[in-house]
């Protein structure tokens, strides 16, 4: 019997996914160690950096100068990319796939996953530079070049072009979510091409309307979008768990025992059983919160911030949000309902048939609202990563032709079939993984440098201060840092230079 070509591409993904599965497990836990377990040590100070004071303070910075986007519209246009149909659909075949034990591995590789996220958008903001317009931008194509040497330029391109391709099969997977979602239900005489036909030109028109405006008018939208949509699922997910609290604790159980199943018979079959578990967790982690893929990367090195660790932290909280908060909360909806997974019923349908059963009419109604917004944000930041990633490998000027394509692409997307887009989606993320890790791991001793040199210098303890790779930009960093925090130009350049000598 012949393999289709969706056939085909799934098998290749099942052994990409066990090697990526080791490096990033390997990338997260070198980094987790040179950086002292910062997830634990500083998550404090992170959510204080964060959650806290730093985004009351990025909104009214944010307002004032229009021209610049703050660390938290960064943050928002990443997560926009990273929660989306993966946290639903993504945790639902997880389960199916790997059994409850998946989500214990998805939770393990977020652990390390949170310093991983990290390390990529402090080297983001490290080695970024300003474009044409005067707008910053960075990713791992610049830290690859920049921190592994110009030899390396053919690592940076791969990636990039990895990039281009996995924003089309995102564009294709998401639109063709969105549209699927918005006509099911609809009675009419016309075929189901032309309605879906129909709901992709609104789509299409709307993004437009969107991603036109680049990188401002794409974080002043995530901005609303992102708090407003993950507020509405954690309270739907919280009430639906609720109602079913008596399961909690066995769902629970369920997950821990089945992570490291002893029940079933043989040690060949314990060792697949939790291979599997193992695998599909990791996997639906990494592709869920996307630490190691080297994407939101390319949001966060847009903020208007000066101290690279500083938007750094909102890497941890991301992944945190993401995974510990989201992905939890779908687990716990999913294992608390009762309803048998072991059909043929399908991650979406999962989802639909929960929020149905314990809400009514206003649950499915919530949840065709909540899952075609998680969809249409992912649409938005993968335009951005891919605009990114084209101009990266043609230029400026290419990224006006890139968006008017992502916008039509939209339409193909909603009617087409996109099983082996998926498929193909899934593919190009891991082959952008692997450049991303290996400069992750050549560059793990930098990543621990400008963090500690960081906090020294929280400590007023006199070190050199390192902001950017470039000596003039980290000297121009400095100087704003100081002039925010109080001290004249003079004084600032003053001490910029005693620190300077101490450090020649």
């Amino acid at each position: 019997m012949l393999l289709s070509a969706t056939d085909i591409v799934a098998n290749i993904n099942s052994y990409l996914q066990i090697i990526i599965m080791i490096l990033i497990f390997f990338t997260g836990i070198l980094l987790t160690s040179r950086n002292r377990f910062m997830q634990i040590t500083k998550f404090g100070y992170s959510m204080k950096k964060t959650i806290g004071k730093t985004v009351s303070e990025s909104i009214k910075k944010d307002k004032k100068d229009k021209k610049k986007i703050s660390p938290f519209a960064a943050f928002a246009t990443a997560v926009a990319g990273t929660v989306g149909t993966g946290n639903i659909v993504g945790v639902a075949t997880a389960i199916i796939s790997g059994g409850p034990g998946a989500i214990f591995w998805m939770w393990v590789s977020a652990f390390f996953g949170m310093v991983t996220n990290y390390s990529e958008n402090t080297l983001g903001i490290y080695f970024r530079d300003k474009d044409k317009n005067g707008e910053y931008r960075g990713g791992a194509m610049y830290y690859i070049v920049r921190g592994l040497g110009k030899s390396f330029k053919w690592l940076a391109v791969a990636f990039a072009i990895f990039a281009v391709f996995a924003s089309v099969g995102y564009n294709f997977a998401q639109s063709n979510s969105i549209v699927s979602t918005l006509v099911s239900g609809i009675e009419t005489t016309w075929s189901d091409w032309v309605i879906k036909l129909i709901f992709g030109i609104i789509l299409a028109f709307v993004l437009g309307l969107v991603i036109i405006g680049g990188i401002k008018r794409i974080s002043t939208i995530t901005s609303l979008l992102v708090p407003f949509m993950a507020v509405l699922y954690i309270v739907l997910a919280l009430i639906i768990i609720f109602m079913n609290i008596n399961n909690v604790g066995s769902a629970f159980v369920s997950i821990f025992s089945s992570a490291f199943s002893f029940k079933s018979i043989g040690g060949g079959i314990l060792g697949y059983t939790i291979i599997r578990a193992c695998r599909y967790g990791v996997a639906r982690g990494i592709f869920s919160n996307e630490a190691g893929l080297g994407s939101s990367v390319m949001a966060h090195s847009a903020a208007d911030v000066k101290e690279p660790v500083d938007q750094g932290l909102w890497g941890i909280f991301e992944v945190f949000l993401d995974t510990f908060v989201i992905c939890t909360l779908t687990a716990l909806v999913i294992l608390t309902s009762g309803i048998d997974i072991s059909g043929t019923i399908k991650g979406a349908e999962i989802g639909l048939t929960i929020f149905k059963e314990n809400l009514g009419i206003f649950g499915e109604i919530m949840y065709k609202t909540i899952l075609p917004l998680f969809a249409f944000t992912t649409l938005i930041s993968w335009s951005y990563y891919g605009e990114k990633a084209i101009e990266y490998i043609f230029g400026f000027k290419s990224k006006q032709i890139y968006r008017i394509c992502y916008i039509f692409l939209v339409l193909a997307g909603s009617v087409l079939s996109v099983d082996l887009v998926w498929e193909l989606a899934d593919t190009f993320n891991i082959m952008m993984a692997i450049p991303n890790l290996i400069a992750l791991i050549v560059l793990s001793g930098l990543v621990a440098k400008i963090t500690k040199n960081y906090f020294d210098r929280k400590k007023n303890l006199n070190v050199f201060p390192l902001m950017s790779y470039e000596e003039e930009q980290n000297k121009k960093m400095y100087i704003e840092e100081m002039v925010d925090n109080g001290l004249t130009y003079e004084e600032s350049l003053d001490n910029y230079n005693k620190l300077n000598e101490i450090n020649i």
